[in-house]
């Protein structure tokens, strides 16, 4: 007569009793473990989700300060504002000099050039030369629409913005360069007098 909840000897059965210090049973099957395997596959579609997600939130709003560290370039331009020289008074829209300026209440340092010092000037020339660069910013500024781009830092040690500016995709400070009133940044400032 066969006894019944008699559990059937299997050959090659190991269990933890085998081994000191274990007491549970080792299982020898090749089961799914919850969490295991598909986990990589569905981490990495959740984070494509969630980075196109981001970044989308990010455009449509505005805040390309903190996207990348690479240079990003709207699409097109559509910034404006009637900009004039900055006087002693509020500051919202308003040219400091050749490659400093506000925007909406926010200070801008043009990133990509360097203008002759206004504040103060070493020399009668450099003077002349940055209140050249001045109005040219002034005049171009007030030329039409533009776009502002971040690139590798959002600010510098003066709490101004970094921004290049340019207007159908060709740089603003590339203009004054070509005209004399700026020098590339190349991250130290040069004198504009004679023998400097």
């Amino acid at each position: 007569m066969a006894q019944k909840n008699v559990i059937p000897f299997r050959k090659n059965r190991k269990f933890a009793n085998d081994r000191p210090g274990i007491n549970a049973p080792r299982s020898t099957s090749r089961r799914h473990r919850p969490g295991r395997g598909k986990g990589l596959s569905t981490t990495i579609v959740w984070a494509a989700v969630i980075g196109v997600a981001g970044w989308l939130y990010l455009d449509r709003n505005g805040h390309l300060d903190n996207a990348a560290a690479f240079v990003t370039a709207p699409a097109q331009d559509a910034l404006s504002a009637s900009f004039v020289l900055c006087g002693d008074s509020h500051r919202t829209n308003c040219v400091v000099d050749g490659d400093t300026f506000w925007f909406n209440g926010t200070k801008i340092r043009i990133a990509d050039i360097d203008t002759p010092e206004l504040s103060p000037p070493r020399c009668e020339a450099e003077r002349r030369k940055g209140e050249a660069a001045k109005s040219r910013l002034l005049s171009l500024l007030n030329a039409g629409k533009f776009s502002l781009a971040a690139g590798l830092r959002d600010e510098d040690k003066y709490g101004r913005k970094l921004r290049t500016v340019s207007r159908a995709s060709n740089s603003l400070g590339d203009v004054l360069i070509e005209e004399g009133l700026a020098r590339s940044w190349d991250g130290a400032r040069h004198g504009w007098c004679q023998g400097q």
